[in-house]
């Protein structure tokens, strides 16, 4: 059950091209956000698409791939966990990020 803890599974759009960065140390992060969409019915029984956006960020080899195929508006799944931290703003307020670190992934949808 410990495989269980702190996992997350999501498919969605990327919302921008992903933004990669090279470290000194040598390692590559790869940052992009991530659309998912829930359809459904209000009580009216009108469509509804609900859509949710989700910070990605990835590590390594992962990162080099999306460096090399992911583009705005591609459709992948991706699986990872969720990260939280916090900050302070330059006029001292606190400022909290939830993120998905991504440890997989896989594109979808067809090469257009």
């Amino acid at each position: 059950m410990s495989t269980l803890r702190n996992k997350v599974q999501l498919i969605g759009n990327l919302g921008n091209d992903p933004e990669i960065i090279n470290l000194e140390s040598g390692k590559t992060l790869a940052k992009f956000s991530l659309a998912t969409n829930e359809i459904y019915k209000n009580k009216s029984g009108e469509k509804v698409t609900d859509t949710q956006w989700h910070n990605v960020v990835a590590w390594g080899p992962t990162a080099k791939i999306i460096e090399s195929y992911l583009t705005k508006g591609k459709e992948v799944a991706i699986e990872g966990k969720l990260t939280s931290k916090s900050y302070e703003t330059k006029d001292g307020e606190k400022r909290f990020v939830t993120e998905v670190v991504c440890n997989e992934i896989m594109m979808l949808g067809s090469n257009k």
